[in-house]
């Protein structure tokens, strides 16, 4: 490196370091560790599980601190006190959402996930109450997963009690509810087309909960200039767009604005109503990206979260026969479930619970945001600051759960074995930008766990101790690993 250029890169970290202090003395912000220029606390932190690193931290610098990954400026939240304080008691101010590179290029900034403003506000409120009229919630909706579970189970039992790896028939049988509800109509579970997004889907998730990804995160503009898989992702992504734009001119050579059949005619029929209002967001590039957002955010967390019951339930099958017992006596083996039978059952409605605080599988939640200067705890989160609250430290807080490092159901159940909510359980956020799908995921979960245990005792080749419900990629998510599981007919 020759002189002059020394100089610059000397004069460049100065000037960083100045900038810093000189944010810091403006406003009083959270303690957090020493960050260096450029890189921040980057070296400190574990890339194939950064929230332990965080959890350390926190054991230095309280509940509520300051890090810097990169030059990002961000405050963690971890515990249940301080997420529950900002997400639901201040819940006006932390309403902004982190604008997260990988997310704002796939969406190219349109649709609901990542929209802050007028924007998230008109996308929300319409995609809330356009699923609840679709069935979200109610009788509607739970006949179609009734249904499924059927397509399901038939499916199984081609196997005929052989080994088989269930990650893309329980994403098909997933993906097939939010389809219903977006596009009209479900899938075969042997439809190349729809076997192809599924896997588009699943890679996505794994990049994002990657190393590779996380850098694409930090550093959009420089892994722009690099090789890698984010370029042929992106083009996979569009993949699925081009997918999404065929479904919608399909919807508009069909339309029957009197009686519109799924989101995309509903969201079709707004945008017309609205078509000489300046100030709408109902147009057909919020259309495209809030269907992609349906789409991924609809399949792969809850189809994983089935995915790593079942895993659970291999790995102790004690509990697997203690919920079959309920089950049968309740319900017995020929009448579909419904959402009456939850209260009828809490040891099953306890593990299925348990699943989701374990498995915790988004343990940053998704980024919120600072659209202003926000006041919290004595300190300022300056405007431009993104915000992680740690949903794994509320999920897996000593003071909060009884065993919180164990699988165990007991979590969710009183002394007289009766089920009892939890108030730390957030495994979908809380507050204003909670997870807009958690109706639908509930009746999910339940409806299937229950009819797969029904008709199956599921099992592995290698026996329960081979079962590692550790995650094979955590960050952005936590990946459940891949197990060949056995599904022996009852």
């Amino acid at each position: 490196m020759d002189v002059s250029a020394t100089v610059i890169l000397a004069g460049l970290i100065l000037v960083l370091i100045w900038f810093s202090v000189k944010t810091s003395r403006k406003h009083r912000l959270p303690p957090g560790p020493f960050a260096l220029p450029l890189i921040g606390n980057l070296p400190q932190v574990d890339k194939h599980a950064p929230f332990k690193s965080f959890l350390k931290f926190s054991e230095t610098y309280g509940p509520v601190m300051t890090v810097y990954l990169g030059w990002q400026r961000m405050v963690v939240l971890v515990g249940y006190d301080a997420v529950k304080e900002a997400l639901v008691d201040q819940a006006d101010d932390f309403t902004g959402r982190g604008q997260v590179p990988f997310a704002l290029k796939a969406t190219r900034g349109y649709g609901l996930i990542i929209s802050n403003g007028e924007r998230w506000r008109q996308l929300r409120r319409f995609t809330l109450t356009t699923l609840r009229d679709f069935g979200m919630g109610r009788k509607g909706m739970e006949e179609w997963i009734q249904e499924e579970s059927k397509h399901v189970r038939d499916h199984i039992e081609t196997f005929k009690a052989k080994s088989f790896d269930p990650t893309f028939l329980l994403s098909c049988t997933i993906s097939n509810v939010i389809c219903c509800l977006v596009f009209g109509e479900r899938f075969d579970y042997e439809d190349k087309q729809f076997l192809r997004l599924l896997y588009i889907i699943s890679e996505i998730l794994k990049f994002a909960s990657s190393p590779w990804g996380q850098m694409y995160n930090l550093f959009p503009w420089l892994m722009e200039r690099l090789p890698g898989r984010h370029h042929s992702l992106f083009d996979e992504v569009g993949e699925m767009r081009v997918f999404i734009e065929k479904k919608i001119l399909e919807h508009k050579e069909t339309l029957d604005p009197s009686s519109p059949r799924d989101y995309i005619d509903s969201f079709l029929i707004r945008i017309d109503q609205e078509k000489n209002n300046p100030t709408t967001e109902f147009s057909h590039d919020n259309l495209v990206s809030t269907v992609l957002n349906l789409f991924l955010a609809g399949t792969e967390t809850t189809s994983s979260t089935i995915r790593y019951g079942l895993s659970a339930l291999i790995k102790y099958p004690n509990i697997q026969e203690k919920m079959q017992q309920e089950i049968d006596t309740v319900i017995g083996k020929e009448r579909c479930p419904n959402m009456e039978d939850r209260k009828s059952l809490p040891f099953t409605d306890a593990v299925i619970h348990e699943v989701q605080r374990y498995l915790d599988i988004t343990p940053f939640s998704v980024p919120h945001y600072a659209l202003k200067d926000i006041s919290f705890r004595g300190y300022t989160i300056p405007k431009d600051t993104v915000i992680l609250p740690l949903l794994h430290s509320v999920l897996k807080e000593e003071k909060q759960w009884a065993t919180p490092g164990s699988f165990n159901p007991q979590h969710f159940l009183d002394q007289n074995g009766n089920f009892k909510k939890h108030p730390a359980f957030m495994p979908f956020s809380a507050g204003k930008r909670a997870c807009v799908g958690e109706a639908l995921a509930r009746m999910e979960l339940f409806i299937f766990m229950v009819s797969l245990l029904q008709h199956f005792t599921f099992s592995c080749a290698e026996g329960p101790d081979s079962i590692n419900l550790n995650p094979a990629y955590s960050s952005f998510a936590n990946v459940p690993r891949r197990h060949n599981i056995i599904a022996t007919p009852r």
